[in-house]
C-alpha cells in the first residue's frame, strides 16, 4: 500500500514536471500564428494598392515636321504631298528656313523666267541690239548680250539687290525675326491668315512647276531651233 501511494505520488509528480512547459509554448505558437496573419494581410494590402495604382503615363511631346511648320505640303489637286526622300530637312532641321527661302527665290525667279521666254518670242525692248535681227532665237541672248554688255548691268543690279537686301533678310530669318521669302510687300495680301496660306501654297506650286518648266523650255529651244512653242 505503501509502495503503491509512492508509485502514484512519482507519476503525478512526472506528469506536472511536464505540464507548465507545453502551455507557454502553444499559447506562443498561437501568438506568433496571428502576428504572421497580421503580417501577410499587411503585405497584402500593399501588393493590392500598387497594383491598383495608376502607373504614370509616359508623357510624348509632339515634334513638328517640317510638313506641318511650312505651307507646301500639298500637291496641285489638294492632296497631301509630303515628298523629303532623302530626309534633309531631318538630317538639317537648322537649315530648313534657309532651304525654303532659296526654294521661294528660285521659284519666283523660275516664273518670271518664263515669262521672259515666251514673252521674247513675240515683243523686244526697243534698241538694235534687242532686235529679232541681232537675235533671231531667244535661248541666244545670253551669249550675245555679254558680248555688247547689258549682261554685266544685269549681274551687277542683281548683285546690288543681294548685299543689300538679301543678306541682311537672310540674316533676319536665321535670328527667327522673318519669315522666309518674306519681303514686306503686303500690299495686295490678303488680310485672313487662312486665305495668305492658300497663297503661299499655291506660290510654291507655281514656282515648283515653273523651274521645271524653264529646264523644259531652253531644252527645247536648243534641240529644235525654234521658239514658242518650240516644236
Amino acid at each position: 500500500m505503501k509502495t503503491s501511494a509512492i508509485i502514484l505520488t512519482a507519476a503525478i509528480s512526472y506528469a506536472s514536471a511536464f505540464a507548465p512547459a507545453n502551455i507557454p509554448r502553444t499559447t506562443i505558437s498561437i501568438a506568433s500564428s496571428e502576428v504572421a496573419a497580421d503580417v501577410l494581410e499587411v503585405a497584402a494590402d500593399v501588393v493590392v494598392e500598387e497594383v491598383e495604382s495608376p502607373v504614370a503615363e509616359a508623357v510624348v511631346e509632339k515634334v513638328n515636321t517640317v510638313f506641318d511648320d511650312y505651307v507646301g505640303s500639298f500637291d496641285f489637286r489638294g492632296k497631301v504631298f509630303k515628298f523629303d526622300p532623302l530626309n534633309l530637312a531631318l538630317t538639317y532641321s537648322d537649315q530648313v528656313p534657309w532651304f525654303r527661302e532659296c526654294e521661294i527665290r528660285h521659284g519666283r525667279t523660275a516664273m518670271l523666267a518664263v515669262l521672259g521666254f515666251i514673252a521674247t518670242d513675240f515683243v523686244r525692248l526697243p534698241g538694235d541690239m534687242y532686235s529679232f535681227e541681232s537675235i533671231p532665237r531667244t535661248i541666244d541672248a545670253h551669249d550675245a548680250l555679254l558680248k555688247t554688255g547689258p549682261m554685266y548691268q544685269l549681274a551687277l543690279w542683281i548683285g546690288l539687290w543681294d548685299l543689300i537686301v538679301t543678306i541682311p533678310a537672310c540674316q533676319a530669318m536665321g535670328q527667327g525675326v522673318r519669315e522666309p521669302g518674306d519681303f514686306g510687300l503686303y500690299t495686295f495680301a490678303p488680310g485672313d491668315k487662312k486665305t495668305m496660306d492658300k497663297k503661299r501654297q499655291a506660290e510654291l506650286m507655281n514656282g515648283r512647276l515653273a523651274m521645271i518648266a524653264v529646264g523644259g523650255i531652253a531644252t527645247q529651244s536648243i534641240v529644235t531651233g525654234h521658239g514658242y512653242p518650240y516644236l
